[in-house]
């Protein structure tokens, strides 16, 4: 089993699409094995995103991140980095293919409902950053 990080972001938790999510992630068989709802401070989002910091859209991002609550967990499922990708969808939800979540709930590239982890390497550090060993309860 590999397991993936996941965040519902501060539009999809505005919106009130967290309950719809988290169906969904069910759904196609995943198994939420921590959650928790935060509002990450722009300190944290700014560290959190580190990885991206001489990008133009750093500010940008880590301000939207900083925004309101959003809800971090850690998926598992066999090959959940990628089927975990593939429900999210496209990064631009008009570019998502149809029953995607950032198609479904994402409203442009910005405010697109979701994040996860790319490779096994990120969903170590991702899951690292919010999550200690103790609360991983698979």
């Amino acid at each position: 089993m590999e397991r993936t990080f996941a965040i519902v972001k501060p539009d999809a938790t505005a919106a009130g699409f967290t309950g719809r999510i988290l169906a969904r992630i069910e759904q196609e068989g995943f198994k939420i094995v921590a959650i928790k709802k935060i509002f990450m401070s722009k300190k944290q989002a700014e560290g959190f995103y580190a990885v991206h910091s001489a990008r133009p859209f750093f500010n940008d991002l880590t301000s939207f991140m900083s925004s309101g609550p959003c809800v971090v967990m850690v998926l598992e499922k066999d090959g959940a980095i990628k089927e975990w990708r593939n429900l999210m969808g496209a990064t631009n939800p008009a570019e998502a293919a149809e029953g995607t979540l950032r198609k479904e709930f994402g409203k442009n590239i910005d405010n697109n409902a979701t994040h996860g982890s790319d490779a096994p390497e990120t969903a170590a550090t991702e899951i690292a950053y919010f999550f200690s060993a103790l609360e991983l309860v698979g």
